[in-house]
């Protein structure tokens, strides 16, 4: 059965920490995979999740525009960091809102029910459109020639 990953999480062995300042000690950065890190990253979580919302699609519009600014102003100050932490917050404004678009309230498991997973296809139609959104911007991101020798430079040094 598939089960939430989240159940047997050993935060000891998470490489992102929430006591750290990613600003000032950006060697300790990890890209990851994904969205990995995206709600520790200090002061990124707070700078940028802010604006994440994705509840229409002219607030996802709206939010997607801001993220993807801050993600291009990261990029001009030179912070890889904070631009791969805005590239993270546009793919999870895609992954969610596709959550939501397809289980009623966004939850996918049945935490009474053993963790079953719940019927798909309940959930909001305006959540993909929000989705696509999102994952306009997210890829727009990462097709950015900056951010990818970044990205690949600083995977090949750091991880």
């Amino acid at each position: 059965m598939d089960k939430p990953s989240y159940l047997h999480f050993d935060h000891s062995k998470y490489a992102w920490k929430p006591d750290i300042d990613y600003r000032k000690n950006p060697v300790a950065y990890r890209v990851g995979k994904g969205e990995q890190g995206v709600l520790i990253c200090e002061p990124y979580k707070s700078e940028i999740g802010q604006y994440w919302r994705f509840k229409t699609p002219e607030v996802a519009g709206q939010s997607s525009d801001k993220i993807y600014a801050m993600f291009i102003s990261y990029l001009e100050e030179g912070d890889f960091v904070g631009a791969d932490m805005a590239r993270k917050y546009l793919q999870m404004g895609f992954t969610r809102s596709r959550r939501y678009a397809n289980y009623k309230g966004g939850k996918k498991y049945d935490p009474d029910q053993g963790y079953r997973q719940l019927e798909r296809g309940t959930g909001e139609a305006q959540k993909a459109l929000s989705a696509s959104i999102f994952y306009d911007k997210w890829k727009l991101a990462e097709a950015n020639e900056k951010y990818a020798i970044l990205k690949k430079q600083w995977k090949n040094e750091r991880g």
